[in-house]
């Protein structure tokens, strides 16, 4: 059975630091016509639930603990009962949003998850947030980067628990290192690839953000 990955956009509101804003989010469903994977929960259970079907949902990977990529993960978990995944370092982030609810497991750099075919490499990848992950699949060519890179950039490092030279450093290192042909499947937006925002890490330093 071919491993395939599949997209499915949500909307809701991010808040942090006592702002509110609208949001659209990618939430990536990564399996066979058997089991899947889903890479951040965000928003809409019901939505999630419904892309996924009569297959056998795994686990909930989170990239980060920002309550708008996490918001439906337990509803989805109790509903399915699929295991949230979550690096520890955003436990205080994840607790904002569930505070009587834990993740289930602790994401840890490294680690393989495998399902369907599918096996993705955690690169734990702080900056936008203390716990970020990015999942990185040779097999598909593909690195799922949540909010720490985008077409265009990195992710936002003005807010709470986040930090620019950290979000830089994770990328050069872990990222941009990858093969140039590595489709980068963002949090938000559009995808990009590996060798399309390469060339492009000076500029975003001399930014500064």
């Amino acid at each position: 059975m071919t491993t395939r990955i599949e997209h499915l956009v949500t909307s809701g509101q991010f808040s942090l630091d006592g702002g509110t804003w609208d949001v659209d989010n990618n939430v990536w469903i990564v399996g066979d016509d058997h089991e899947v994977i889903v890479i951040d929960a965000a928003h809409d259970a019901d939505a999630i639930i419904e892309a996924v079907g009569d297959r056998r949902l795994k686990a909930i990977v989170c990239t980060h603990a920002h309550n708008d990529h996490i918001d439906a993960a337990p509803a989805l978990a109790d509903r399915t009962g699929a295991t949230i995944w979550l690096h520890h370092d955003d436990l205080p982030l994840w607790r904002q949003t569930h505070p009587d609810r834990d993740p289930d497991a602790w994401l840890v750099d490294g680690q393989v998850i495998e399902a369907a075919g599918a096996d993705l490499t955690v690169l734990h990848t702080p900056g936008h947030a203390p716990g970020a992950v990015c999942l990185y699949d040779p097999g598909l060519a593909t690195v799922f980067t949540g909010d720490t890179l985008f077409q265009g950039g990195p992710g936002a490092t003005g807010r709470s628990f986040s930090h620019f030279p950290t979000i830089v450093e994770s990328i050069r290192e872990r990222l941009l290192t990858l093969p140039p042909e590595t489709k980068v499947r963002t949090g938000h937006g559009d995808s990009t690839t590996i060798g399309a925002e390469a060339p492009h890490l000076e500029e975003w330093i001399a930014r500064g953000h």
